[in-house]
């Protein structure tokens, strides 16, 4: 199988997922994530050890499986780590461990649970459709066009994920978005006056 098979194989379990929970195409949310667990029997443990680099881990052993995730990582990350860690149960369950960090990003399984909780938690064709409803043509995206976009799906996909797959899908050129700097863009658009004194430091979104 070539790794555009596996991806495209990987695209479409999520939306086989999405469809026997019930899904929003848009958002996933925590509750989404363990009630998907407790119908697969996944135990998660939220770790708060000294994890500088770890983001999340997959273990299958005599105790059955686990899901470890790390508990710092903020609401976003957090979300796609139980994305690309559920693809590691449904699709790689006959390892007994699979952690996730920098050091193995590149790897076909890892590349390939990175491209399922992307497809999980926002859909490409709800994606696009998005974008077209506001009035997006390739390649002209902009930051502000996926700020506006996010706040309108309240989607959990972060603003990196969402600018790669701009970019993968020619809605802007390559290296137009900017890495950082998403909540200066956010604060500009949708000013958050808690932020401002010191309150709170996120756009506050239900579940």
């Amino acid at each position: 199988m070539t790794r555009t098979e596996y991806y495209s194989r990987m695209e479409f379990l999520a939306g086989e997922v999405r469809d026997r929970f019930g899904l929003s195409p848009e958002r996933v949310t925590k509750r989404d994530f363990a009630r998907i667990f407790r119908a697969e029997g996944v135990r998660l443990d939220r770790w708060r050890g000294p994890l500088k680099r770890l983001r999340g881990a997959y273990f299958n052993d005599d105790l059955g499986p686990t899901i470890m995730v790390n508990a710092a990582l903020p609401d976003d990350p957090y979300i796609f780590t139980l994305g690309h860690e559920l693809k590691h149960h449904l699709v790689d369950a006959g390892s007994i461990l699979s952690y996730c960090d920098a050091s193995n990003e590149s790897a076909m399984v890892e590349i390939g649970a990175e491209v399922f909780a992307a497809e999980l938690l926002f859909s490409e064709s709800a994606f696009r459709q998005q974008l077209e409803s506001l009035g997006v043509v390739p390649p002209n995206c902009t930051a502000e066009h996926l700020v506006h976009l996010k706040h309108r799906t309240q989607t959990t996909l972060s603003y990196s994920g969402l600018a790669k797959r701009t970019m993968r899908l020619g809605f802007a050129r390559e290296g137009s978005l900017p890495n950082g700097g998403w909540r200066r863009i956010e604060d500009s658009l949708y000013p958050n006056p808690f932020r401002r004194r010191g309150v709170g430091a996120r756009v506050l979104r239900p579940g």
